[in-house]
């Protein structure tokens, strides 16, 4: 751990981190080892059940863009993939994200809201099952996603990215049925409402005394130990 970092409390059982704890979030990039997403967040709550973490508005992070600059989605599709990119530093804008995750499930659920605390929406965000370390959580992003409204409606997202991550040869077949399966079983748990859809947190609110937490300068470290 880096000065940046608040130490993860824990016990010799479980290796829990307790709420109000700074980890980082991270994605590394798809057919490659390298992190290029990287996002420091507060635990809300950790147990065997589910961690939630709390991305504040204004955190710093680090995301991918284009060698020069460009965002990666101003790129047209038949060339997003495939161009060269860089890793740039910038803050997450706009209200914050509550991030749900359960122990081996292929997706989390992210919370949305607008300005003065107006619910949004749910995103199930497909991504592969996120290995643990001693500062924070790593996984790879599927490309494919689902959002859910108040209402309880929901529907696809990013599609035609899922798909032309396929032929630049970012995803197997075998493992993009995969991903499709587990979008099914998201949406299984949608119509049945079941957790965390039906479990309130919609409701819930950050502690005050959070502040935001910083991006270490060694964000891209690898872990010494990952658990699944």
């Amino acid at each position: 751990m880096t000065e940046h970092m608040t130490p993860p409390t824990t016990s010799s059982d479980d290796a829990r981190w307790a709420p109000g704890t700074h980890v980082l979030w991270r994605y590394k990039e798809n057919a490659g080892e390298r992190v290029h997403i990287c996002r420091p967040v507060t635990v809300a709550q950790d147990t065997d059940e589910l961690l939630a973490v709390w991305m504040a508005p204004g955190t710093e992070c680090v995301k991918p863009v284009l060698a020069d600059g460009t965002p990666v989605h101003h790129e047209p599709l038949a060339t997003r993939y495939t161009k060269p990119r860089a890793l740039c530093r910038d803050r997450w804008f706009g209200t914050g994200v509550l991030k749900l995750a359960r122990p081996a499930e292929p997706w989390s659920v992210w919370l949305f809201w607008d300005p003065g605390w107006q619910f949004k929406n749910w995103y199930v965000n497909l991504e592969e099952p996120r290995a643990r370390w001693a500062g924070g959580i790593d996984s790879e992003d599927h490309f494919l996603d689902i959002s859910v409204r108040p209402d309880r409606s929901w529907r696809w997202h990013d599609e035609d990215e899922f798909a032309q991550a396929q032929r630049a040869g970012l995803m197997g077949a075998g493992k993009a049925e995969e991903v499709r399966a587990a979008g099914r079983a998201a949406i299984d748990v949608i119509h049945a409402w079941g957790a965390p859809f039906s479990d309130n947190w919609q409701q819930w609110r950050p502690d005050p005394e959070w502040g935001i937490p910083p991006l270490p300068d060694d964000w891209d470290r690898t872990p010494a130990h990952v658990t699944s």
